[in-house]
């Protein structure tokens, strides 16, 4: 990919999922190939790593210092040819540790000297302070050390790949070391270089690098002037993706604020030729108001609330009260209290008898006059709490639906605890749940809603209670969308108890109350709602499918220009056929017996011939880590440069096996 391509493509990076991120790595992958400033030919300096070779022995007699890595292959780092290669280790005079003073001693603490950690090395590039200081009594009697002015700081456990440039004295502790540099090098732009190089660790908890690792760590440094220019150039790129991001930010806040004034306009309408204004209004700027999968939310929510409030059904002639619903529901649960037996039989008087003493506030929103608030306990069958204990488990049985299994109106079972059959017949003693039924959660978190799928077995977990409705006069459907709107959720907010967190008790839950409209009207709100949202899910499907697009060609673009792939999850990776490189491997030049050449001894073992991928998986390293013994080797001869690659799709079975 060349630049006038880059540009071409740049605003879907810009725009894509940390599209910002990726530029920034772009630019200090660049830097550091040598590709953002120009070669002159008077700047080459070949004596550069053996003048920090002479400082080092100057400064052996006073402290000790780095001693001199092993040679880096020309072909193991990307640079221009005039760069020094070298180890990480071979640009830095000493390496310093540090410690923590022991808690144990108060006066090692609270002093003047600052004293930094993990959390003290942030996003930004030099230290000027700490949180935490200490005492010069602490600095003697530990393994803290004095750190001046001018190191790069890095962190080797706890936070690999962080560095700094401290611009104050400071100790530091155990998971830092500092590093002295040269004067050949310039502390910038050696933050360039360590920021770019890959700082694996190791470990079971806590991953570390080891000191010796952390030297060995390949890097190409260009001569003095031209550090100084790269980073100039880097800081001016830099601060153009700040602003960049900046300006991203700026433009959601005003779309925000935008998309709120025009949900605002729908909800304060008067009457319905201002609903209809505000509504034409919304629709024709829909696709600048909700640029964002998350943007959605909102709408939905404003569509709820003036669906349950009637505001988007046409006008009947004749409209049928609904309080004759009402007294529908009371004759069909009187007729169920008489026919009853068993449990069921006491959960109908349980009903009864909470009705007749039921009282509960109607709220002063307005609604249609045909509609009427009504409380969940009138409007229900039955409502019944779970066993709240903590049930047995066992590896396969029935699900234990739990408050983590709903949300968003929908039960996901894929996740669930099982239960068995006895213990089953006990937690759903009550009331055993059937299709239909909807499980309501109270607490962690409270207002959850879902319907019980078509052929499940579903158990009442913790925390969670069951609403039963006579379906055929009220729509569990229309319930659900009423639980989820805005205003339900207020008002159960407003019921809630609990000074830390917020929960409803059982009677808040049969006390909450609902528009009631009749059930022919429910039915219309349902498809109505269900239209709307099946709009507003294909405008969120476009979205998340351009922004995966954007990420893959952000990704793509920068695996284009620096020749580093990055890893994408399996959501945003756009998905791609298999392949397999098939380029054979061949031996050059045999190595001696006491080269470092483990490749070359494999393919000497095997007729001098093997495919990338056997050898690969007989060399049993990580597939960076071979490429990069394939180059060195390659580099001193004892494999032969391969021959143009091939590359074929893999066939299914293939993948599969793989």
């Amino acid at each position: 990919m060349n630049a006038q391509q880059f540009l071409a493509e740049f605003g879907h990076v810009a725009k894509a999922p940390g599209g910002i991120d990726r530029l920034r790595d772009l630019i200090l992958q660049l830097a550091v190939a040598g590709d953002l400033v120009s070669f002159e030919p008077q700047m080459q300096d070949l004596q550069m790593l053996e003048r920090i070779l002479q400082q080092k022995r100057d400064h052996g007699e006073k402290k000790k210092v780095i001693p001199k890595q092993a040679s880096v292959p020309r072909g193991m780092v990307n640079a221009p040819p005039h760069w020094n290669l070298c180890r990480l280790g071979d640009i830095a005079l000493t390496i310093t540790g540090g410690g923590t003073p022991s808690k144990s001693h108060p006066e090692y603490w609270h002093g003047e000297i600052p004293w930094a950690s993990v959390k003290d090395l942030k996003d930004y590039q030099y230290l000027d302070g700490t949180e935490d200081h200490i005492t010069q009594e602490g600095v003697r009697n530990s393994s803290a050390n004095l750190i001046p002015p001018g190191r790069v700081i890095v962190c080797t456990r706890m936070g690999l790949g962080k560095a700094a440039i401290n611009r104050v004295a400071m100790a530091i502790n155990q998971d830092l070391k500092a590093l002295e540099l040269p004067e050949d090098i310039d502390p910038d732009f050696f933050l360039l270089v360590y920021k770019t190089r890959e700082v694996k660790g190791a470990g079971m908890t806590v991953a570390g690098i080891k000191q010796d690792k952390l030297l060995a760590l390949p890097v190409a440094i260009p001569p003095k002037e031209e550090q100084s220019r790269i980073v100039a150039r880097v800081d001016e790129l830099i601060a153009l993706c700040d602003q960049l991001e900046q300006q991203q930010k700026d433009r959601r806040k005003l779309q925000n604020a935008l998309r709120q004034s025009n949900l605002q306009a729908l909800t304060s309408a008067q009457s319905p030729h201002e609903l209809q204004t505000s509504w034409q209004r919304l629709q024709a700027n829909f696709g600048r108001l909700f640029g964002e999968p998350e943007d959605l939310r909102d709408f939905k929510g404003l569509v709820l609330d003036l669906a349950v409030n009637g505001r988007l059904l046409s006008p009947g002639s004749t409209p049928v009260a609904a309080s004759g619903l009402l007294d529908q529901i009371a004759e069909a649960r009187l007729a169920w209290a008489k026919t009853a037996e068993g449990q069921e039989k006491k959960e109908a008087v349980a009903m009864l008898n909470k009705l007749r003493t039921q009282q509960v506030a109607v709220p002063s929103d307005p609604l249609p006059e045909h509609w009427c608030w009504a409380p969940l306990l009138r409007i229900s069958q039955s409502i019944v709490d779970c066993h709240n204990k903590t049930a047995p488990y066992v590896s396969e049985g029935i699900h234990l639906v739990r408050t983590s299994d709903i949300r968003d109106g929908k039960m996901d079972l894929t996740r669930t605890r099982k239960i068995s059959e006895d213990t089953y017949a006990y937690w759903a003693r009550r009331m055993p749940p059937r299709s239909g039924d909807i499980f309501f959660t109270r607490e962690a978190p409270m207002g959850e809603a879902a319907i019980v799928p078509d052929g499940e077995r579903v158990c009442l977990g913790q925390r969670t209670m069951l609403i039963r409705l006579f379906e055929d006069l009220f729509s569990n459907r229309y319930l659900l969308y009423v639980i989820q709107s805005p205003n339900f959720q207020a008002r159960m907010t407003e019921a809630a108890v609990g000074m830390t967190v917020k929960h409803l008790r059982v009677g808040g839950v049969e006390d909450l109350v609902i528009p009631v409209p009749p059930r022919d009207e429910q039915d219309q709100i349902v498809r109505i709602v269900d239209s709307l949202f099946g709009l507003c899910d294909q405008h969120a499907d476009h979205l998340n499918a351009g922004l995966r697009v954007a990420a893959s060609l952000a990704s793509s673009t920068v695996a284009a220009l620096t020749g580093i792939a990055i890893e994408q999850d399996e959501e945003t990776a756009v998905k791609v056929p298999e392949t397999e490189l098939i380029a054979p491997l061949r031996l050059a030049t045999a190595p001696d017996v006491k080269a470092k050449a483990p490749l070359a001894t494999l393919l000497a073992r095997h007729q001098g011939e093997m495919a990338a991928r056997d050898l690969w998986q007989r060399f049993g390293g990580e597939i960076d880590a071979f490429y990069a013994q394939v180059k060195a080797e390659v580099a001193h001869g004892w494999i032969a440069e391969p021959e143009m690659a091939q590359v074929r799709e893999k066939a299914a079975a293939e993948v599969a096996k793989a």
